[in-house]
């Protein structure tokens, strides 16, 4: 086993590691751009004066991009983690350090910073850093099966799941964990046990001695906390007593889609169980992408609204803007803005044309909806409608992609919980039901595929979802 003098050595090299990969990339992003300026011999190169305010924000970005690296746990054991999970999160942390380059470029005015520059840093900064991350579990694995850099793990408990989780562990030797035995009082499933060729190595009383004279890296804990609280927590606090980490299975409620994580709140350790993308930096770069392409392009469309607004009242008497109270975040009501493409009383309308109803559930569509101004057809053919939107974009209370808000009056017609779990992140402008066919899907499968995009979400399906929806525009499929 690593000690912990050695464990914090090899760390610190792996953080400076990950500083010098960066640098790397960095100074290969900068070939392209200084052949464009014809900066042709290395001698030229040399001969390019270095600025000291320069060489501060280059020191600053080293600092920003490590915090960035530690913020997205990729100096955290992933011996547990996946490789998958483990590259993701290296692709997200490239992602927010190539866009804190694009921020320093904007506010520093740094002209070498060009769209082929943030390209290649960010390719050649994501490949260098997940080689050296595959690498490394390469070689963590080879040492690992030969016997080394292993953690000793005891069961506490006897139970079918404890056993599962043993065979689990046994079944991965590369994770370099070891089922020393496990713990457990008398009881009658024990027999069964025993015949699984496992070791009962102590009963719960003797915990506590087996701890002080063996080996012991970790505690997991198979007990039913229900039935057998005083015993786990009394357990827990002597592995807490002697600095041993302890385990539980994430099957403690027999949740079977939850994801659980550990917090603390006041000097109180939590874990807290959730679905989706729940907290963290991903969802702050997903906000600060809402807020930077919302406002550039609030900007960018101001004379398209103009030219809107007019046709809009020379079709029809009544307001520009068509305002409706609708569901958001944590069933939040907010006020969501369209270009009105009925008359103005449709509202009042629509008792009367409710038995036409094309589409199941409790939402209200109907493809020749007599309520509709000529403009208003053209409007929602082409989707310009909806850019208003951007608006709540800008204030936080939409996203660009998420499951649509709909109005309270569709909620109101929910008849299972599982599908208010939409509501469990921000709506959107768009979202695979967008992507897949619009009003031409049914209630049912709309609601599953915002489960879908609420499970599977990341930054890249969203930005997936984004380049499919211009087609799907301008196709006009499913819009009504």
């Amino acid at each position: 086993m690593v000690s912990d003098h050695r464990r914090r050595a090899l760390l610190t090299a792996f953080k400076l590691g990950d500083v010098v990969l960066l640098i790397l990339a960095f100074g290969l992003a900068t070939v392209p751009v200084l052949y464009e300026a014809e900066v042709a011999s290395l001698a030229q190169f040399f001969e390019m004066r270095i600025r000291i305010n320069d060489f501060l924000i280059f020191v600053g970005l080293l600092a920003l991009w490590h915090i960035t690296f530690a913020s997205f746990g990729l100096y955290r054991s992933h011996r547990l983690g996946r490789r998958r999970a483990e590259i993701v999160s290296v692709i997200k942390a490239m992602t927010a350090v190539t866009l804190i380059v694009l921020a320093a470029a904007l506010i520093f005015k740094i002209s070498m910073v060009t769209p082929v520059f943030l390209v290649v840093f960010w390719a050649v900064g994501a490949g260098l850093v997940v080689i050296s991350r595959l690498t490394l579990r390469y070689l963590l694995k080879q040492i690992r099966v030969r016997g080394r850099n292993l953690r000793l793990v005891l069961i506490v408990g006897t139970n079918p799941r404890a056993l599962e989780l043993a065979r689990k562990i046994e079944a991965t030797p590369e994770l370099g964990y070891r089922v020393i035995g496990f713990a457990d009082e008398e009881w009658p499933g024990l027999q069964e046990f025993r015949r699984s060729g496992h070791r009962l190595v102590c009963s719960v009383d003797d915990f506590p001695s087996f701890l002080r004279h063996n080996v012991v890296d970790e505690v997991v804990m198979g007990l039913p906390v229900r039935s057998y609280y005083f015993h786990a927590s009394r357990i827990a606090a002597l592995c807490e007593e002697q600095g041993i980490p302890m385990r539980f299975p994430s099957s403690l409620f027999n949740l079977k889609l939850a994801q659980s994580k550990a917090e603390e709140f006041e000097g109180h350790a939590l874990i807290t169980l959730y679905r989706g993308a729940g907290d963290g930096w991903s969802m702050m770069m997903k906000r600060l992408i809402d807020f930077t392409i919302s406002a550039a392009a609030l900007i960018a469309l101001a004379p398209l609204f103009l030219v809107v607004a007019i046709l809009i009242k020379l079709n029809s008497p009544g307001p520009v803007f068509f305002i409706q109270k609708r569901m958001g975040l944590s069933k939040r009501r907010f006020s969501l803005f369209k270009f009105r493409t009925m008359v103005p009383d449709a509202e009042a309308r629509l008792r009367e044309i409710e038995h036409l109803n094309e589409v199941s559930g409790p939402v209200f569509k109907i493809k020749h909806d007599p309520r509709i101004t000529p403009i208003g057809k053209f409007l929602r053919k082409t989707s310009i409608d909806e850019l208003p939107q951007l608006i709540n974009v800008f204030r936080g209370e939409m996203s660009l992609v998420g499951p649509r808000p709909l109005p309270v009056r569709d909620y109101e017609g929910f008849d299972q919980d599982w599908q208010r779990r939409r509501f469990s992140v921000r709506p959107g402008i768009t979202c695979l039901w967008q992507v897949g066919g619009r009003s031409s899907i049914p209630f049912e499968k709309w609601m599953e595929l915002d489960m879908e995009y609420i499970d599977k979400w990341s930054l890249w399906l969203d930005l997936k979802i984004l380049a499919q929806t211009i087609p799907a525009v301008l196709r006009g499929s499913g819009a009504a």
